[in-house]
């Protein structure tokens, strides 16, 4: 039986950064690479159902082992790209044994180094085996460690068929992290009661709760004339912008948030004197926050448009809710991987997710599926790692999740 590290080990050589330019699914070809990988690798193991749909998800059945008939069907879903803002392309992982504490050195050509001082969280790891980068990319255990896991936990399965289960389904998704990851998944055909989305962070974690969110983009024309003739002509647009973002709450950003409180977020400009375009990212856990926060940029506009002419335009689209709404009337499918956590001698730490997964969509879609830790520190960039005690809990908690409904 292969370990799960070992496994992860194998997946991360595979590029799989999304991109959201090409407007195809999945919208780069290392996401369908790595998705024949692991068709044949469930295929090998011993999964019915397996295939790779047009789409590139990678679908497959652990078919179940007890007499019972009232077990629920239980699904499993990590997502095979990685975040586009930082190469997943040549990853070199470097093993870090019995970590002491001190600094970790992952480039000492370009002195990039995990920090204790910085990163206090890796005090948390001493003793424990690490898998960092190399300092260039990023690691890629958001998400191949969920993908390691789920898998792993199925040959498990597999391989003991003393634990008894109902049918377990599982699935892989291309483009998560560019919003798409839940764009043409097949919740009928899946076929499952509820889901759980290995894609969360440090041990333990356990989510139900996660922003609305929405994208915002703001385009703003200026008007140019020479700047020796200007006085009273000039609209530059760069500065419009500048007036825009200044009338904005100056602490709902990323920066000066946390737990419950939302943000605006400016995750990109660019401009000229004539036209500058600005990217947004809104986010608010409850709905008369989120509401607000889009009618503000509305607002804005309808201001910056009175005294300077009609030059702004601000388009908001939704792409997520909160899935606490369609969690909280299936509560026990939290309560049951909590009760699979202290199973494992995990200390669960139910939290909001700050942010989004595929689970938030898929439980508006009619599966809900809240979200399940990996193990993994600092996703999306050069300080990610992950150790693998985390992982061989993740996989441990996925069985005892399987254990204990059939057991109900």
């Amino acid at each position: 039986m292969k370990k799960v590290d070992e496994r992860f080990l194998e997946y991360v050589k595979v590029d799989t950064k999304s991109d959201e330019t090409t407007r195809t699914t999945p919208s780069t070809k290392g996401q369908l690479e790595l998705g024949r990988i692991l068709e044949k690798e469930l295929k090998e193991i011993g999964l019915s159902d397996v295939h790779v749909d047009e789409f590139g998800y990678v679908y497959a059945t652990l078919k179940g082992n007890s007499d019972k008939k009232d077990i629920p069907t239980i699904g499993f879903i990590s997502h095979m790209d990685t975040a586009p803002d930082m190469s997943g392309k040549n990853v070199n992982p470097q093993i870090v044994k019995n970590y002491d504490g001190n600094v970790i050195v992952l480039n000492k050509e370009l002195n990039i180094k995990l920090d204790p001082n910085e990163l206090p969280e890796l005090k948390n790891y001493v003793g424990k085996t690490l898998i960092t980068t190399d300092g260039t990319t990023l690691l890629g255990a958001d998400d191949k460690a969920g993908i390691s896991e789920i898998i792993t936990a199925m040959e498990y399965l597999i391989n003991n068929p003393d634990i008894k289960h109902g049918d377990i389904k599982i699935c892989f998704t291309p483009d998560e992290e560019i919003g798409e990851g839940a764009d043409h998944f097949n919740v009928k055909a899946f076929d499952a009661d509820f889901a759980y989305t290995l894609d969360g962070g440090p041990l333990g974690e356990l989510e139900f709760e996660n922003f609305n969110a929405a994208s915002a983009k703001v385009n703003i024309k200026g008007k140019n004339v020479h700047p020796g003739s200007a006085k009273g002509k000039m609209i530059n647009s760069i500065l419009v912008a500048h007036e825009f973002v200044s009338l904005l709450p100056q602490d709902e950003v990323p920066e000066k948030t946390e737990g419950y409180e939302g943000f605006s977020f400016l995750l990109g400009i660019e401009g000229s004197v004539e036209n500058t375009q600005m990217s947004f990212i809104i986010r608010d856990f409850f709905e008369e926050g989120f509401e607000k926060k889009k009618q503000q940029f509305e607002d804005i506009a309808e201001k910056l448009n009175a005294k300077y002419g009609d030059i702004i335009s601000v388009e908001i689209k939704e792409q997520y809710r909160n899935m606490k709404e369609k969690i909280e009337p299936v509560m026990h499918i939290v309560d049951t991987a909590k009760k699979a956590m202290e199973m494992a001698d995990i200390v669960p730490k139910i939290q909001p997710i700050r942010g989004g997964t595929d689970g938030a969509r898929l439980s508006f879609m009619g599966l809900p599926t809240p979200n399940i830790f990996t193990g993994g520190e600092n996703f999306h960039g050069r300080y990610e790692y992950i150790a693998i005690e985390s992982m061989k809990k993740a996989v441990e908690t996925i069985i005892n999740i399987g254990k204990l409904y059939s057991e109900k």
